[in-house]
């Protein structure tokens, strides 16, 4: 049955994106294909072989570290708040990203990042085809961030396309943070985390590729940080890692902010449902998307409760949803689990639009008003991203 769910699952997201494409004509297999045949085997390698699993395991271990490591400065300021019982989220897993983006900061600076993208963008490349600019955006977001990613491109957002802009935006969204990775791994089992950055990677461009068919031009292929930039003077380490304990903090601040208000908006709204209708809001959007959530490999008995925490997601943000996740994963079977957990993994949901439609418009004005124009587009390209990346997961358990 793995297998016949996966091809419903492929049906749906290809026909969706046949149905909405701006140029149907210009869709080429070959790449998507590519594409599809690296996911298969990265989620089989990740999930089931003994390497895949060692290697989950020591990310695991590792991101557990790192956050430990966030805690002892969280204990030194708190005053050991965070361990007593009952200890609020912010403690426990949002201010510890503070000490990751330290890292990501450190890393970035000693040229680390910028090499790993750039290679495996290139190798990539020759895998689907695609531009030099479009892969390291892919790659990069999953680190960087679908906001902080476009300021390592502020140079080339004036240049490209609105067609190439909109392939570029629909990876940000499909991407989450390494900074937040270890806050999810707290809430969602660890490998389905990991796999589903991997593979939403490429599902943001095969979606790209089906919504969104271009041809580039040997002379529009270029590289992402020009000469001039290159040359720009280097900050110093300390000012770097300033920078980066700022860039950390307003995340958690921003993640929290974002809770309590989308927390006790879905709880209101859905007290007035289920005072006028006697059915709460977030059980209708279950029902909206349990046909999805059960073509996609979801037991039709658990799509309703999978398809409500799916519909959470895009109307709140993977945070609100992941905490509701977590409350009832224990009654859900294993193969719900892995399929609405890496559907989590992004950061594709409506509010998003905001964030990335303000980050490129803060670096480049009429660009920023070219990403508002398809927002919605955007918005329903990642969550197709997020669907291809479940179905295919959903193949494995």
């Amino acid at each position: 049955m793995n297998f016949v769910f996966l091809i419903t699952g492929l049906l749906f997201v290809f026909l969706m994106g046949y149905i909405f494409s701006y140029d149907r004509k210009g869709i080429q297999i070959r790449p998507i294909i590519m594409m599809l045949l690296a996911q298969l085997v990265l989620s089989f390698f990740i999930l089931n072989t003994t390497i895949g699993l060692s290697i989950i395991g020591g990310v695991s271990k590792l991101f557990e570290t790192l956050m430990g490591y966030g805690v002892e400065g969280v204990n030194f300021v708190f005053g050991g708040m965070e361990n007593e019982p009952g200890s609020v989220f912010f403690l426990n897993v949002l201010l510890p990203i503070v000490f990751i983006s330290i890292l990501i900061g450190i890393l970035n600076y000693i040229k680390v990042l910028p090499f790993i993208i750039k290679y495996i963008g290139l190798g990539m490349s020759k895998l689907n085809g695609m531009g030099k600019l479009e892969n390291y955006i892919a790659v990069s977001s999953a680190l960087f961030g679908q906001s902080e990613v476009f300021l390592t491109t502020k140079e080339q957002l004036g240049k490209i396309s609105k067609q190439r802009l909109y392939t570029l935006c629909t990876s940000a969204m499909s991407a989450v943070s390494v900074s937040v990775i270890g806050a999810y791994m707290t809430m969602l089992d660890p490998k389905y985390v990991v796999v589903g950055i991997i593979v939403n990677i490429f599902s943001a461009l095969i979606v790209a590729n089906l919504l969104n068919p271009y041809k580039l031009k040997s002379e529009e292929d270029y590289t992402v940080v020009s000469e001039n930039a290159e040359h720009k003077e280097k900050e110093s380490f300390f000012q770097m890692i300033s920078e980066s304990v700022m860039d950390g903090f307003k995340v958690a601040i921003i993640v929290g902010a974002m809770l309590i208000g989308f927390i006790a908006l879905m709880t209101m709204i859905n007290n007035l449902f289920d005072l006028v209708f006697h059915i709460s809001f977030q059980d209708i959007l279950g029902y909206v998307f349990a046909p999805i959530a059960f073509i996609i490999g979801i037991p039709w008995s658990e799509a309703v409760a999978a398809g409500g925490i799916m519909a959470t997601k895009l109307v709140t943000n993977e945070f609100v949803a992941i905490l509701s996740f977590k409350d009832m994963a224990g009654n859900l079977s294993d193969k719900t689990i892995a399929i609405v957990s890496v559907f989590l993994v992004s950061f594709a949901n409506f509010s998003s639009i905001g964030i990335i439609t303000g980050a490129v418009k803060a670096l480049h004005d009429k660009k920023g008003s070219e990403v508002a124009s398809f927002g919605l587009k955007l918005l329903f390209g990642s969550t197709l991203a997020s669907i291809l990346s479940a179905t295919l997961v959903g193949l494995f358990i």
